[in-house]
């Protein structure tokens, strides 16, 4: 009886050890299989519910508003009259639609990876010798700032350029914005993001690329060029990181040291304007309290519009009432209906928390003197800071060209896409 005992115990034993390893087996299976499933790239189509168009178009039109500014100015922020016109216009002649056809025209992609959905443009062109570029948007922006790039870029022999001016454009959405997922624990600072995107380069089979960005793209190219990802050839910007520390330290007093040019002085001057002026303190409220900040931009479109609106980008945007500007009510309103629909507007402003011990254009804190691949930089005279060539020069070691063009401001593909187009095939003409 006893061995009887023994026998089944045994059995027993040996049974359960057979499941916990068929489970462990099949466990391991599936972490190969989500692992797998995480790196696989999706097609996405963009399609917004008609339920969410409406209920856009009903709070839009049940708009509550303060009373108007008492200055005749922006500098107690969006102009009550403005603001109203372009949210009239929002609530009654946009149509969404229209935007949604520009994304779903070109092909877009998802990807997981560390975790989060990354959202993706990506468009080959029809040259074999095409050279990868990535493009990296900012705040208030999103991919619409590059929509009108990607057909130069791409097909540059319909557009002014040369066959072998041409480039595979990949434009990613940051994590947190537009159709990218939403980080659900806090590290997603520029670093890292450099870091997603030389991963997503190399999950696209590219072994040379190049990148580029403008504000908190900027600094994601400027990171990816210190990490030096295998592939990564060199990088252009139109907000690079050369103010020098004495620059930076004068920038509190106002006082100009001597030895500065005429052309570091005004830059310095420019940059100066912008901060005491207040220019800047929509960055500072995000860096602090970003979700604070959020509860009114996700409950009211009005809202969110006056509160993209306030970056200095926008400050000589006459509201789409000057067509000598390019930017029209419908370029603006397909970004910051993007931010709506895709409520993004807490999400999105956490880069700014995350990533608010990064002083984007000081050359001495992001260490621009340590990145030894070639960097390009072109500077447009209406951004908040156009840095002058000695800085540029002072700043990297590698500097392969530079340009100081004669129009444009922030959001240089957005506002100049010709020129931006220009500059870029220009840029990295001789890595070709």
């Amino acid at each position: 009886m006893k061995n009887s005992t023994t026998l089944l115990t045994r059995a027993f034993w040996t049974g359960v050890l057979a499941l916990q390893l068929t489970a462990a087996s099949a466990q391991s299976g599936l972490k190969k299989a989500d692992v797998k499933n995480e790196e696989a790239i999706r097609p996405y189509t963009v399609a917004i519910s008609n339920a969410d168009l409406k209920d856009l178009r009903e709070r839009v039109l049940a708009t509550k508003w303060p009373s108007k500014e008492t200055v005749a100015d922006q500098s107690q922020g969006a102009q009550l009259s403005k603001l109203q016109d372009l949210v009239q216009y929002w609530g009654t002649r946009y149509d969404w639609r229209k935007a949604e056809a520009k994304l779903n025209a070109y092909p877009q992609f998802i990807t997981k990876i560390d975790g989060v959905d990354i959202h993706f443009i990506h468009v080959k062109s029809k040259n074999k010798n095409a050279m990868p570029l990535i493009l990296s948007h900012g705040w208030p922006g999103s991919v619409f700032e590059f929509m009108k790039v990607i057909d130069p870029l791409t097909n540059p022999t319909a557009y002014g350029g040369k066959a072998e001016d041409a480039f595979d454009v990949i434009i990613p959405s940051l994590p947190g914005f537009g159709f990218s997922g939403k980080p659900t624990q806090a590290g997603w600072d520029t670093p890292h993001i450099a870091k997603a995107w030389g991963e997503l380069m190399n999950r696209l089979g590219y072994k040379h690329y190049v990148a580029q960005g403008g504000d908190w793209g900027a600094a994601i190219v400027h990171f990816m060029a210190l990490q030096a990802p295998t592939g990564l050839q060199a990088i252009h910007s139109n907000l690079p990181a050369t103010l020098p520390n004495e620059a930076g330290m004068a920038l509190g007093t106002g006082v100009i040291p001597e030895t500065f040019s005429a052309k570091e002085r005004a830059s310095f001057t420019q940059l100066r304007n912008a901060i005491v002026s207040g220019g800047f303190i929509y960055k500072s409220t995000m860096e602090a309290r970003p979700q604070g900040v959020s509860y009114g931009l996700t409950d009211s479109p009005a809202g969110l519009a006056a509160w993209l609106l306030l970056h200095p980008g926008f400050a000589t945007w006459a509201y789409g009432n000057d067509p000598k500007q390019s930017l029209t009510k419908d370029d603006v309103l397909d970004d910051i209906s993007l931010y709506w629909l895709t409520n993004s507007a807490a999400s999105a402003s956490r880069i700014y928390w995350e990533s608010q011990k990064i002083n984007l254009i000081s050359a001495g804190s992001m260490q621009s003197d340590k990145i030894t691949i070639p960097v390009a930089v072109t500077t447009f005279p209406e951004d908040v800071y156009a840095s002058p060539e000695s800085w540029a020069r002072k700043a990297y070691k590698n500097l392969i060209y530079f340009n100081e063009v004669d129009r444009g401001g922030h959001f240089a593909a957005w506002e100049q896409p010709q020129l931006f187009t220009q500059e870029l095939r220009a840029a990295f003409k001789s890595l070709r």
